[in-house]
């Protein structure tokens, strides 16, 4: 018998949270975040963190739980949250898994294995030294002789995962593009119902702007000075996250405040589009529209329960 496993997952501002938790008090579930920034202490406001209150009482795994000085990887976040699930199978309840990393949810309800990911620094050195010599294009063209499907898929200037690909290759002696086919291809472990929340594209961009003015008001500036103050610089994994590296680059002194809102705002809007097109090509998600809803998170989570009922996961 597979163990039950739901999915909660949309592009970034459409409403995720409120419902997420609505969901776990149905199904006697718990949630488990798949946000590569809610992980983080005192990375509340940018991050559009969960507060305690908006939890009801819901227990949550993977949020507030490193500091920012602290790397968060994929490999990290699957080895949490496997030890989360095998918590709250133990309970007896639901893993509900939340957030809008895609990358995140396939490792999880895939299984993926990214053990063989171990890198060889030595190995490694000596190809970014080749790209420093000769070039981005010497180096694809060696990853052409060995891979020529991950070549096409990859672009020369992306040398990061041009030497990704060829590491993988000098320690398996098989292509990447192959192992990748073959993870791909890997049915769920797990009785799962993937559920991607959605609405029209020009709301969604609407919810987005109000959203980063709301982040303004409820003090993201601040936030981020004294993550700045305690020594956080761009160079961090969780710098990375946007609106942070934007209101950096602000403190910095790179470009006026007005103008590292407008960028923050449009790249957010190129990450929900990308999310949009990473769930487009995930199997078997069940989408919900929440226009065909009329916003109504009750009937929302009525179509969920039947579709949950019909699959059986229930028990």
């Amino acid at each position: 018998m597979k163990k039950p496993l739901i999915v909660l997952t949309g592009p970034t501002a459409v409403g995720k949270t409120s419902l997420s938790i609505s969901l776990a008090k149905a199904v006697n579930g718990e949630i488990i975040s798949a946000d590569s920034m809610q992980v983080y202490k005192g990375m509340d406001i940018g991050s559009a963190k969960i507060r305690k209150e908006e939890m009801q009482g819901v227990t949550h795994y993977l949020v507030d739980i490193l500091e920012p000085e602290e790397e968060f990887h994929i490999v990290k976040f699957q080895e949490l949250a496997k030890a989360a699930l095998e918590e709250i199978y133990a309970k007896g309840k639901i893993p509900i898994l939340v957030g809008g990393t895609g990358f995140y949810i396939q490792a999880v309800t895939r299984d993926i294995d990214f053990t063989q990911a171990e890198q060889e620094t030595s190995y490694r050195e000596e190809l970014e030294q080749f790209a420093k010599e000769k070039g981005a294009e010497y180096l694809h063209e060696k990853l052409r002789e060995v891979d020529s499907k991950s070549a096409e898929n990859i672009h020369a200037n992306n040398v990061k995962r041009v030497i990704r690909a060829l590491e993988f290759y000098h320690q398996n002696g098989t292509p990447i593009s192959e192992h990748n086919e073959e993870q791909k291809q890997q049915t769920s472990p797990y009785n799962l119902a993937y559920f991607v929340l959605t609405a029209p594209r020009e709301i969604l961009y609407e919810r987005i702007d109000r959203r980063v003015d709301q982040m303004m008001e409820e003090g993201l500036l601040e936030e981020v000075k004294s993550l700045r103050e305690r020594g956080c610089h761009r160079g961090m994994v969780s710098m990375q996250g946007l609106g942070y590296k934007e209101i950096l680059a602000y403190l910095e002194g790179e470009y006026p405040l007005e103008e590292a809102v407008r960028i923050l705002k449009r790249d957010t809007r190129h990450f929900a589009k990308r999310q949009l097109t990473w769930f487009r090509r995930e199997q078997d998600v069940i989408w919900v529209d929440k226009e065909q809803f009329h916003w109504n998170e009750a009937e929302i989570l009525e179509y969920m329960m039947s579709v949950l009922k019909e699959q059986d996961l229930l028990g």
